[in-house]
């Protein structure tokens, strides 16, 4: 490097790379995170209307089967996020069928990233939020699968140092849960068993 050259800043080495021909690219939920939230619902809910029937309890067992399988898919409307990044900006959104009321998308220009904010949770986690030029806040999907491409392409973009960022949850945290919902499952299907096969007895 001669005498005169001046070294290359982080911001000026992501703005060079976003002059190069970006291609939209489309991120999910982490399917480690989606299966084990999705087995964890079923899990807990699963004996419930075995239990309910076996115990004549004072409720529809048909109608606690519908609540049941309707909370299954508010769950799966929510972990079912998609993000998308091209050119214009980063856009969060869920299937169609996903009313705004459970989970609702949001959209956010490049050029109008003023910078990335860390908030800490009530659980002691660390999160980042988007701060747009006109004060709003937009929260970093921090579970996707391939977050370090998304946080290095939300980098080229905007020239924010992202080199701290790291992903809310680490992945042996979901398998650790993983293996306990797969523990609760055995449980729940001996329980199951011992219900079909062993019915409580009629109260008079």
């Amino acid at each position: 490097m001669s005498a005169n050259q001046q070294p290359t800043t982080a911001k000026e080495s992501a703005s060079s790379e976003s002059a190069i021909a970006f291609t939209p690219t489309r991120f999910h939920i982490s399917a480690l995170i989606r299966i084990t939230l999705l087995l964890l619902y079923i899990a807990l809910t699963l004996p419930l209307t075995f239990l309910a029937q076996a115990a004549h309890a004072p409720i529809s067992v048909e109608w606690l089967g519908v609540g049941l399988a309707l909370g299954f898919l508010v769950v799966y409307g929510a972990v079912s996020d998609r993000v998308d990044l091209d050119e214009e900006g980063i856009r969060v959104g869920y299937p169609i069928w996903v009313p705004p009321f459970i989970r609702k998308g949001w959209s956010l220009p490049w050029a109008k990233v003023k910078a990335l904010k860390p908030r800490t949770t009530g659980q002691g986690g660390l999160v980042y939020y988007f701060v747009s030029k006109s004060g709003e806040s937009y929260l970093l999907p921090m579970r996707v699968g391939g977050f370090t491409k998304l946080v290095k392409l939300v980098e080229i973009k905007t020239g924010i140092d992202t080199t701290d960022i790291r992903p809310l949850a680490q992945p042996w945290m979901y398998i650790i849960l993983l293996v306990f919902t797969t523990m609760l499952l055995t449980v729940d299907g001996w329980s199951i068993y011992r219900i079909l096969n062993f019915p409580f007895p009629s109260v008079s």
